[in-house]
């Protein structure tokens, strides 16, 4: 029987084996675009979990080893300026690749959700989890959502990874290439239309890009 090991805001996630998991969406989501998506990227050399089955809302995945970014960060072992310098570097090696679909030489492979907490820290090194979001678009987009999610975090007053968010996001916008301020708005946009954003997390937004936009 698969065991419980996660429950996320729209999937479950159980033990198959010593090597394997399964993530279950809730919401009946098909899971073939997102495991496409990982085959692709992964294909070309970026570390994700590789993809053993993809049927209906379930994706049969490589189990990895190791705590999530966001657990490393908590428990001290990585710094929040080191984190957030390697969710830049993610984001170079991801957007170095070139389109599965658009034959746009502007448009790369956009994961939308790569934070601390879809990123593991593996014995074969950071990996990302996690590809629902994913879709093709301008790389700018992309490392402005990372950095809102996290300003969300650091603008949240009530928080207790406030201080911590908010170095990670400095870090993040000082090596990130290209600039995220220019697709900030669409960034906003997107987040703001997420069903499973409280409204607390709604509330944020605002406070949080004021924090991206603002002079270093």
């Amino acid at each position: 029987m698969p065991t419980p090991l996660a429950r996320g805001r729209s999937a479950d996630v159980f033990a198959l084996d010593s090597g394997r998991v399964l993530r279950r969406y809730r919401d009946g989501a098909d899971v073939s675009a997102e495991a496409e998506v990982m085959a692709y990227v992964g294909g070309l050399g970026f570390p994700v979990p590789r993809v053993d089955s993809a049927d209906g809302t379930d994706l049969v995945m490589e189990r990895l080893d190791g705590p999530t970014m966001l657990d490393a960060l908590v428990s001290g072992t990585l710094d929040p300026a080191d984190g957030g310098r390697q969710l830049a570097d993610l984001h170079t090696r991801l957007h170095a690749l070139p389109a599965r679909l658009s034959r746009d030489p502007a448009v790369r492979v956009v994961h939308l959700d790569l934070h601390p907490q879809n990123v593991m820290l593996s014995s074969r090194g950071a990996v990302v989890i996690d590809w629902r979001n994913a879709t093709e678009g301008p790389p700018d987009l992309d490392t402005a959502m990372t950095a809102l999610i996290m300003a969300q975090i650091a603008v949240d007053p009530a928080h207790d990874l406030a201080e911590l968010a908010a170095a990670g996001v400095r870090g993040f916008l000082a090596r990130s290439d290209g600039d995220p301020r220019r697709a900030l708005d669409e960034a906003v946009a997107l987040r703001a239309a997420d069903p499973n954003l409280t409204r607390d997390e709604a509330r944020l937004l605002p406070a949080a890009a004021a924090l991206i936009a603002a002079p270093e």
